[in-house]
C-alpha cells in the first residue's frame, strides 16, 4: 500500500524535528496515528497534505477568532510585508496595537509585546517578584501557562512542601518557588497564600489546559479579595481567553480585575506574538522605564503588529460577532444535552462564549482531578472516530474547543450528526 503524503512527511520530519513536531501534542502522541500536515486554511476549514477538508475547532489553538485567512488580516499583513518584515526598531503599528490593547482590555494602562506566551508569562512574573520582593508564586493544577521553569511544576499536597519538577531539566531550586493550588478552591489558595511569601497568583480565568473548565461563582471574586488581603498581585492568563470570551477578555466577562494580564493568540491576529500588561505603577518597572529587564529582537514586528491591529479592529467595529458566537454555542448546548439525554451517556459539557470542552465522563467537571478522570482509551476511540467524519478537534482531551466566525449554524448541526454518531460506537449504540 502507497503510504499517504502525510505519513511520508511525517517520517521526513521525525528525520530533522524531535518527534517530528515542533510543540509536542502535534504529534498524535496521546491518541496515537499520524498527524494531517495542513496545507491550507479558509474560514472553518483546513486541507491537508493528502487533500482532506476538515471542518476545524482548533482554530490554531485558540487565536483563529475571525476563521482563517480573514481578508482584513491577510490584507493588513501582505500590505505590511511589502515595507519589510523586520527592523528592530519602533512602529507606528505597534504604538497603534498598544492602544487598542489599552482601550479594550480593562485593567491594562501599559503593555509590552513580546513573542509567545510563554515570554509573556515569565515576563510577568519577574515583574510580580520585583514589584513585591517575593520569590514564591502560585499557579493551579492543570493550569498551562507556558513552557518556562517556574510553571512547570505540580506542587506537593501541604502548604510548606516544596514543588517538584514537572521536566527534567527544571531544576528542583525553581521549583522550589512554585505552589500549586487545586482550581476552584479558595481554601486551598488561601492556605497556601498564608505565609506572605507567595509574589503573584497566575490563574487562566477560564481554564483552557485541563479543558474548558469555567470559574466557579464566586471563585475570581474571592481570589481578588485574597490577594489584596495578603499582598499578593493577581496575574490572569489570558492568552486564550483574552478578546475571545468577550472584547475584553474574562475580566470584562467576569467583571474582575487583575493587577497584570498576560495576552497572545488573538492580539496577534494568528501571527507569533504575546504581550503582558497592567497597571502603570508595575509597568514601569520594565525596562528601560525601570530595572525590570525584559527584551526581544522581533518584539513589536511589524507583520504581528498590523495582523493583530487588524483583528482587534474587526472585533471593536463588529460587536455583534459575539452574539453570533454565543448562538452557535447555544446550539450545541441544546445538542449535546439532546444526545446525553436521548443515549444516557456519561458526558459533560462545559462552555464560556465561543470556549467549551465535550468530557466523556459524568460531571460536574470544575478541576483537574475531574477533568483528568476520564478514560485515555475511550478519548482516543473518539478522538479518531471525529476525524474520520471530518472534523478535527485537538488530539487531546485537555484541550479546549474554539469556534469562530466562520462557523456556521450547518456547521454546529454537521458536529453534532458526527457527535452522535462517533459517541455511539465509543460507548455502544444502546449505552
Amino acid at each position: 500500500m502507497t503510504p499517504s503524503r502525510n505519513d511520508t512527511l511525517f517520517d521526513q520530519a521525525r528525520a530533522v524535528i524531535p518527534g517530528g513536531v515542533n510543540s509536542p501534542v502535534r504529534a498524535f502522541g496521546k491518541v496515537g496515528g499520524t498527524p494531517p500536515f495542513i496545507e491550507s486554511a479558509s474560514g472553518a476549514t483546513l486541507r491537508d497534505a493528502d487533500g482532506r477538508e476538515y471542518l476545524d475547532f482548533v482554530g490554531s489553538w485558540g487565536p483563529m477568532l475571525l476563521g482563517h485567512a480573514h481578508p482584513a488580516v491577510i490584507g493588513a499583513v501582505v500590505e505590511a510585508a511589502q515595507r519589510g518584515t523586520s527592523f528592530g526598531a519602533p512602529t507606528e503599528r505597534e504604538v497603534g496595537l498598544a492602544r487598542r490593547v489599552v482601550e479594550m482590555v480593562p485593567s491594562i494602562e501599559k503593555v509590552r509585546f513580546v513573542n509567545s506566551g510563554t515570554e509573556a508569562t515569565m515576563s510577568a512574573l519577574r515583574v510580580a517578584r520585583a514589584a513585591t520582593g517575593r520569590s514564591c508564586m502560585l499557579k493551579y493544577r492543570g493550569g498551562y501557562h507556558g513552557h518556562a521553569d517556574a510553571f512547570l511544576v505540580e506542587a506537593g499536597s501541604g502548604a510548606a512542601t516544596l514543588g517538584v519538577p514537572d521536566s527534567p531539566g527544571v531544576t528542583p531550586g525553581t521549583a522550589a518557588d512554585t505552589r500549586t493550588a487545586e482550581y476552584n478552591d479558595l481554601d486551598d489558595t488561601r492556605r497556601l497564600l498564608d505565609d506572605g511569601r507567595v509574589a503573584c497568583v497566575f490563574v487562566e480565568p477560564v481554564a483552557g489546559n485541563m479543558g474548558c473548565v469555567p470559574p466557579a461563582p464566586g471563585f475570581l471574586e474571592g481570589l481578588r479579595e485574597l490577594c489584596d488581603a495578603t499582598g499578593t498581585l493577581l496575574v490572569f492568563d489570558e492568552v486564550m481567553t483574552g478578546f475571545r470570551v468577550a472584547p475584553g477578555g474574562a475580566q470584562e466577562r467576569f467583571g474582575v480585575r487583575p493587577d497584570l494580564t498576560t495576552l497572545g493568540k488573538i492580539v496577534g491576529g494568528g501571527l507569533p506574538v504575546g504581550a503582558f500588561g497592567g497597571r502603570t505603577d508595575l509597568m514601569d518597572l520594565v525596562a528601560p522605564a525601570g530595572p525590570v529587564y525584559q527584551a526581544g529582537t522581533l518584539s513589536g514586528n511589524p507583520l504581528a503588529s498590523a495582523a493583530g491591529n487588524a483583528a482587534l479592529a474587526f472585533i471593536a467595529e463588529h460587536p455583534e460577532l459575539y452574539t453570533h458566537l454565543e448562538a452557535l454555542g447555544a446550539q450545541l448546548d441544546d445538542g449535546i444535552a439532546r444526545i446525553r439525554g436521548t443515549h444516557g451517556y456519561p458526558l459533560t459539557w462545559n462552555r464560556v462564549g465561543s470556549m467549551a470542552s465535550l468530557f466523556l465522563t459524568e460531571g460536574p467537571v470544575t478541576d483537574w482531578p475531574s477533568a483528568s478522570a476520564g478514560e485515555a482509551e475511550r478519548f482516543t476511540r473518539f478522538f479518531h472516530g471525529m476525524l474520520a467524519e471530518g472534523i478535527y478537534l485537538a488530539p487531546s482531551p485537555y484541550e479546549a474547543w474554539f469556534l469562530s466566525l466562520a462557523h456556521t449554524e450547518s456547521h454546529m448541526d454537521r458536529l453534532l450528526t458526527a457527535l452522535e454518531r462517533t459517541l455511539a460506537t465509543v460507548f455502544g449504540a444502546s449505552a
